[in-house]
């Protein structure tokens, strides 16, 4: 009688179910494979478990179609308005207004404001220094000032070709009622922190048409 070979071993985990016992043993009776788990049920009073929703995949051409914000909300906020210039005033006489606009500015380079940051404008006689400059022409009185590095001195007449400053300050050392309220209007739309006047209170108060 021919030898039946050997049948190789197989894994118990492996092998399947046996259609006919081996060794008239009782075949064991297949286990189900796993599939997915059925959701929990939910208690009385509870909701069950809830799966979050797969997320949508947008082409560009969705994003694009998609509405933006409008409205204020959807830029940056609007600039604030830009707030007004402390006011200062320096009592001082018509003959005194120009020193007393000196004094202001060495206390200004002193506690440690930049020469740039000032302008002078004076009401009546010129600046020596601007008398000085200009006796050089415009071209390099004005390219001076353009410059921006140091402080500068012009006067009501053509102080509205100066540019805004963070400190203007205006010696109403004399000239016409009307010269010194061009002065002061222009210099209060020039100074963008600090105004200081120098001269006689009552004066600037009727040339502005009320207290500083």
């Amino acid at each position: 009688m021919p030898l039946i070979p050997e049948e190789p071993q197989i894994h118990e985990s492996a092998q399947g179910p046996r259609a006919t016992p081996a060794s008239g043993r009782t075949a064991p009776t297949p286990r189900p494979v796993p599939g997915p788990r059925p959701a929990a049920p939910s208690r009385p009073g509870r909701p069950g478990p809830l799966r979050p929703a797969p997320p949508v995949q947008r082409t560009p051409r969705d994003a694009a179609a998609q509405p933006g914000p409008s409205g204020p909300a959807a830029g940056a906020a609007a600039p604030a308005a830009p707030a007004a210039p402390q006011i200062q005033l320096i009592p001082a006489s018509a003959e005194g207004a120009l020193d007393a606009a000196e004094e202001a500015v060495d206390l200004l380079l002193e506690s440690g404001r930049a020469p740039g940051d000032v302008l002078v404008i004076t009401t009546g006689e010129q600046h020596p220094w601007a008398a000085h400059e200009l006796s050089f022409g415009e071209s390099s009185y004005w390219a001076q000032h353009d410059a921006g590095d140091d402080v500068f001195y012009t006067d009501a007449t053509v102080a509205d070709r100066a540019t805004s400053r963070p400190v203007v300050v205006v010696a109403v050392n004399g000239g016409a009622e009307t010269a010194a309220a061009s002065a002061l209007s222009m210099a209060h739309s020039r100074a963008t922190a600090l105004l200081i006047v120098c001269g006689d209170p009552q004066r600037i108060n009727s040339v502005l048409g009320t207290s500083v």
